[in-house]
């Protein structure tokens, strides 16, 4: 059954399903597939010895010339560090994108099923913060923030983004890192508190991406053109910055890297290159599909390396 209120659309991937069905739906799966991570997870036991925080082959040195020189050791305390880098983040997206859903919803009817639901992912959101902070800590490591030009960046994001730029930013923001953790949660040379937290972050965000799709595709289909225009670009650029941010470089001099050389095989490597295009491309295809990558912007998914064609 449709909304009176809402009119049937059909972009390029078929018929766009009602808003307020889409919410209930999503509202269903949260009450029976929400955790808290401070019950759910063991954060007494000890971290088990010989155990990765993050798969080797996602490690953004892995295959390098500078990887086959380093000790089994030093390539875990990589990965310790970069585990860390990741959910420090995973949290800068995640207060970025609570801050964008609230200015979505702002203006839309309180009481409205797509509302409810967007204060129950933004539940879900300050929950996941919470534990990856919770895990960096457990991990003895540093946080890792994004750069200050990055940080600001993001700032001028969250007060000129428009309504389907914003649900570009989040798809961005949640779906890479949610393909490197469906690939840890199941791998068992993972510590098993990161599994479980990346198990939690994976169930919970698959909502997350349903709701901000739906969304995107409806936006794609009734905003102006110069709003489409403008989202492109600005998904671009986000891009840009993602895959700039994606790693603190601070990592490799934490574990005793030399910086320079250790970015420089990063950029080289075909390995990362294949990890990061691996891990956006149901994004980019879903993109092309809602009409983002084209033009300018397109160009600047090419140049973020995330794109490969």
């Amino acid at each position: 059954m449709t909304s009176k209120t809402e009119p049937h659309l059909r972009d390029s991937l078929g018929l766009l399903k009602d808003r307020e069905q889409v919410a209930e739906r999503l509202l269903i799966s949260s009450a029976k597939n929400s955790f808290d991570p401070d019950t759910e997870l063991d954060w007494d036991a000890p971290f088990e010895e010989g155990k990765w925080f993050w798969p080797p082959e996602l490690v953004s040195l892995y295959d390098t010339p500078l990887w086959r020189r380093m000790s089994e050791e030093q390539r875990m305390e990589l990965a310790r560090h970069e585990a860390a880098s990741l959910a420090s983040l995973g949290i800068w997206f995640e207060i970025i994108l609570m801050q964008l859903l609230v200015r979505h919803i702002y203006d839309k009817p309180i009481t409205s099923a797509h509302v409810r639901y967007a204060l129950t992912e933004i539940a879900d959101e300050c929950r996941h913060s919470t534990m990856f902070a919770r895990m960096i800590q457990k991990g003895a490591t540093p946080a890792y923030p994004v750069s200050r030009v990055h940080h600001n960046l993001a700032r001028v994001l969250k007060t000129v983004s428009t309504t389907p730029g914003s649900f570009a930013a989040t798809l961005l923001g949640e779906e890479i890192l949610d393909w490197m953790q469906r690939l840890t949660f199941p791998d068992e040379r993972v510590q098993p508190l990161v599994r479980g937290v990346t198990r939690i972050h994976v169930v919970e965000e698959a909502r997350h991406v349903r709701y901000a799709r739906e969304e995107l595709r409806r936006q794609m289909m009734s905003c102006p053109r110069w709003e489409k225009e403008l989202t492109r670009i600005g998904c671009g650029g986000a891009a840009q910055v993602m895959s700039e941010a994606f790693i603190n470089p601070q990592v490799y001099t934490n574990v005793g890297l030399d910086r320079r050389e250790a970015l420089a095989q990063v950029k080289a490597s075909p390995h990362r290159r294949e990890v990061m295009q691996s891990g956006a491309k149901r994004l980019t295809e879903f993109l092309d599909e809602v009409g983002i990558l084209k033009g300018v912007g397109r160009r600047m998914w090419r140049s973020s390396g995330l794109l490969a064609s």
